[in-house]
């Protein structure tokens, strides 16, 4: 138990350690430390996203997801139980000191810079660009009738105008932001081990314990049948409301089922009932061919792992990885490039990622930790590489250790 001292009482880093389990939760905040064992339940995030840091320091993921820190703290107050004892250091020994508090006074300086603000004006245009996207697929076959190559333009902008609830893609997005990468607590590498085998480390692990859901030595091949076209289509499609269900978000049901009557009125009409299906499954089908070589291209051929619960800036950097800066690669992958930069600063907006990502080379290159940035179809196909490595780094554990 922590020691008392007057009406504080002090802990040591092997005590908080100890309350990392689901029903026991610890973590320390500014060395401040707090039971979130109850709280974790009604957490907004989400009781992952925040349990994922217990027995942990969590003073930079804390900063990172929270803007309104002067609201988050009235909750804090409530659950603070202690600090860590004078003599204990403010970070685990395991984990870099100089880098994360040379990481502290960047985001200090970002604050400060104003980058955590976003310009209204962006937005206004990239909504007005959406929208002139979606106007022209309908002129498209209003104009030229519905004939397979305005079907397929049509197609073809409605995929780009696509996208998804709030709630549930911060409920995801934010697990994996916060530990990315990160075995049982990243939900986008979930298919490990059940389709795929992630990483050279939980590759081997599973072939050493025999377990053989898929033919993992061809996963590089089988990849482009079960894995880009069908996310969106077979999964996301029902898991969304099932989300909005299951969590009460009632709003989003509502934007959701106004937008499904909404694209039905505006082109069954045009198209005919089964015309109109096949064109949303199409755009799905398209949209998760984009979604998912755009979203895995930064993390799959990374290190993949167990959590080493590293330091903030360490871990980000082991987990991701950019694609050069161009117009084109900027709108093509909606400033996702820049995933290193939206990985250390989950709240910034997309436009200002360039400005910030000269002081995170800069950061990087002083503690020897590598930035990582290629070219876009070198990053595409980095994933099929790395499958393939998998894929063989398992056969050669399961047949011969």
């Amino acid at each position: 138990m922590g020691t008392e001292c007057g009406r504080d009482r002090f802990f040591t880093w092997e005590e908080v350690q100890r309350h990392c389990s689901r029903t026991d939760r610890w973590l320390v905040i500014r060395r401040k430390v707090y039971d979130i064992s109850e709280f974790s339940k009604r957490h907004p995030g989400g009781a992952r996203v925040i349990g994922h840091y217990a027995g942990q320091d969590a003073t930079d993921p804390f900063n990172a997801f929270h803007i309104d820190k002067t609201l988050v703290n009235k909750y804090l107050k409530s659950l603070l139980i202690g600090e860590l004892a004078p003599d204990q250091p403010s970070l685990e020994s395991w984990k870099s000191k100089p880098a994360t508090e040379d990481f502290q006074e960047l985001c200090a300086l970002v604050e400060r810079a104003n980058l955590l603000k976003p310009n209204k004006l962006f937005f206004a245009g990239l909504l007005t660009h959406l929208l002139l996207l979606d106007a022209a697929a309908w002129l498209t076959l209003w104009y030229f009738g519905t004939s397979l190559i305005p079907f397929l333009i049509s197609t073809a902008l409605l995929t780009i105008v696509q996208g998804a609830p709030a709630s549930w893609w911060n409920h995801l997005h934010f697990q994996h932001h916060a530990k990315p990468n990160c075995f049982r607590k990243d939900p986008d590498i979930n298919m490990h081990p059940i389709f795929f085998v992630l990483g050279k480390k939980l590759s081997v692990e599973v072939g050493k314990q025999k377990k053989k859901y898929m033919p993992y030595q061809y996963q590089h091949k089988y990849f482009f049948l079960i894995g880009p076209p069908a996310l969106l289509p077979l999964y996301f499609q029902w898991y969304i409301f099932y989300f909005a269900v299951q969590r009460r978000q009632w709003v989003d049901l509502a934007w959701m089922v106004s937008f499904y009557i909404r694209i039905s009125l505006t082109y069954v009409p045009l198209l005919g009932i089964r015309d109109f299906l096949m064109m949303f499954f199409l755009v799905r089908f398209m949209e998760s061919n984009w979604f998912v070589w755009v979203t895995q291209m930064n993390h799959i051929p990374m290190t993949i792992d167990h959590d080493q619960k590293e330091d903030w800036l360490t871990m980000q950097l082991h987990a991701t990885c950019n694609v050069h800066q161009s117009l084109f690669n900027d709108w093509f992958t909606g400033h996702l490039n820049f995933q290193i930069e939206h990985h250390l600063f989950p709240t910034m907006p997309r436009h200002n990622f360039h400005k910030v990502a000269p002081l995170v080379k800069s950061l990087c290159a002083k503690h020897g930790l590598e930035y990582q940035s290629k070219p876009l179809f070198t990053a595409f196909a980095d994933i099929v590489h790395s499958l393939k490595d998998s894929g063989e780094l398992w056969l050669d554990a399961y047949l011969h250790k």
